[in-house]
């Protein structure tokens, strides 16, 4: 099974690039990140919102909630690929950063990505 790679980008050869599963799921938890409710017409549910936050006051209680809203997210949009092990948002400064503990299914990899929003990072 061909994973596209996201941003969508052509290889030398001048094909659809595509990338491994590993990578392929990290790039959808960054799409799930990325993207904002009602911002895809067809799923008006998908997405959290986080790139939004760098214009919000930050705080603990911002942080629990995108926590929240993180985890629920990846469970429903990606449940059929991984197991969330856990969702952590930590605020630093202006910036929250994310951390993502998850297993793939398919290979029982455990992958822990982290993502930094806010501040000098955007």
């Amino acid at each position: 099974m061909s994973n596209l790679a996201l941003p969508f980008a052509f290889d030398p050869t001048g094909r659809t690039a595509t990338t491994d599963l590993a990578s392929h799921i990290r790039d959808m938890v960054l799409q799930i990140l990325l993207t904002s409710p009602g911002e895809r017409v067809n799923r008006p549910t998908f997405g959290t919102g986080t790139a939004t936050l760098v214009f919000a006051p930050n705080s603990d209680a911002l942080a629990a909630a995108q926590q929240q809203l993180i985890q629920a997210s990846l469970q429903q949009w990606l449940s059929d690929l991984i197991r969330v092990q856990s969702v952590t948002v930590t605020p630093e400064d202006s910036t929250l950063l994310i951390t993502v503990v998850y297993t793939i299914i398919q290979t029982q990899q455990q992958q822990t990505e982290q993502f930094v929003y806010g501040g000098a990072s955007q």
